[in-house]
């Protein structure tokens, strides 16, 4: 498990208590949302790649063991080799 601070100054603090019963809960919802989407995006990925190559005989039904085990890039490094010049 990984925690992350956020840092809202006090008239961010006070706009996000007037939209939000708990702004804690509701960082949470919105980056657990995010998370769910974008684990739904590597695991349909992950098994079509999975289905499409013979040597794999068994795809696990567990979405965060795939998650877990699959070779992808963080959105850091595929923007850093977009940048790259060719």
């Amino acid at each position: 498990m990984t925690t992350y601070t956020i840092t809202l100054t006090d008239a961010e603090t006070k706009a996000m208590e007037y939209v939000a019963f708990s702004v804690q809960d509701w960082a949470d919802n919105a980056l657990q949302n995010r998370a769910r989407i974008a684990m739904d995006e590597i695991y349909n990925e992950e098994v079509a790649r999975m289905t499409a190559d013979p040597t794999i005989t068994s795809i696990p039904a567990d979405k965060e063991a795939v998650v877990l085990a699959a070779d992808i890039k963080s959105a850091a490094v595929r923007n850093a080799e977009q940048a790259l010049p060719e």
